[in-house]
């Protein structure tokens, strides 16, 4: 399992004003408290950029790479921005994100093509988030499709297929479960990944982790391979990495419909199990689900 570490964000509050100042300071020591924390890639998101995003972009991976060659993903909604940051960058870059809207689609591929980077295709069309598992597959498809005429290996395609907040809707938790059992037979040879925050967007601070952690292990058993996450949660980390069979063994006996005495599990088994009934719609998704 691939960690992409997220905390280098234009929209931190910490971060935020160190990007726009300029003060590489704050920057590098981010960076190498996650390089620290056993991620794989630094995501260096910078948001639409629209002004001086070619200059921002480039001084953040200069910044970076002063203290650390971990690989970096670099995340933005501007071309020209992540050309500048292409044409700096020392190692194989990860563009984060390409999708099917026209315009980043017709920008994107041709960066990936020329940079020889890697790149996150995000399944967000023309008319905007798909509605099931099936717009996710067709969606893939096309983007591979488009990727390969244009001389992008298949290999070289990190499928991103948007996880969506819990507590706005569960279809979409469940589709993006679904569409990832689906991935290997539609887009033989493609990568994926996940923005994995964002299952517990809009949910209180103390609860996210475990959202986070239990989606993780839930995508993870249709080959994910890689996600973009919060570095410093040292239990999602030990997922990853494969030291918690236990638990993971449990979410799936509630992705298989088994009914399991809460009673008999420990305390953080029991965490685990009610929120997989949560994200799989067994259990109405509510801010007190652990209590119930």
């Amino acid at each position: 399992m691939i960690l992409i570490g997220e905390s280098i964000n234009i929209m931190s509050k910490t971060l935020g004003p160190a990007l726009r100042e300029r003060n590489p300071k704050p920057i590098q020591e981010m960076a190498l408290a996650e390089v620290k924390a056993g991620v794989d890639y630094l995501d260096l998101n910078i948001g639409p950029a629209r002004r001086a995003g070619d200059e921002l972009m480039k001084w953040v991976v200069e910044t970076v790479q002063a203290v650390t060659d971990m690989p970096l993903s670099l995340d933005t909604t501007n071309p020209v921005a992540m050309e500048a940051g292409l044409k700096v960058c020392k190692s194989r870059a990860l563009i984060n994100s390409v999708s099917l809207q026209p315009d980043r689609l017709q920008a994107g591929l041709p960066l990936a093509k020329n940079y020889n980077a890697d790149m996150i295709g995000l399944l967000w069309g023309a008319e905007g988030m798909p509605r099931d598992a099936n717009e996710r597959c067709m969606l893939a498809v096309e983007l591979v499709y488009q990727a390969n005429d244009m001389g992008i290996p298949t290999e070289n395609i990190w499928i991103d297929p948007i996880a969506s907040p819990i507590s706005v809707e569960i279809n979409q938790v469940k589709s993006c479960v679904e569409f990832m059992s689906m991935l290997a037979e539609v887009a033989p040879g493609c990568k994926s990944t996940v923005g994995l925050s964002n299952i517990s967007n809009g949910t209180p601070t103390h609860l996210r982790p475990y959202l986070n952690r239990t989606y993780l292990i839930m995508l993870m058993r249709y080959g994910l391979h890689s996600a973009i996450v919060d570095a410093f949660d040292a239990e999602l980390n030990a997922i990853a990495r494969g030291k918690m069979p236990e638990v993971v063994k449990l979410v799936h006996r509630v992705m298989d419909g088994e009914q399991i005495d809460i009673k008999s599990l420990s305390k953080k088994e029991a965490e685990y199990v009610k929120t997989a009934r949560v994200l799989t719609g067994e259990t109405l998704y509510s801010h007190s689900w652990l209590e119930i």
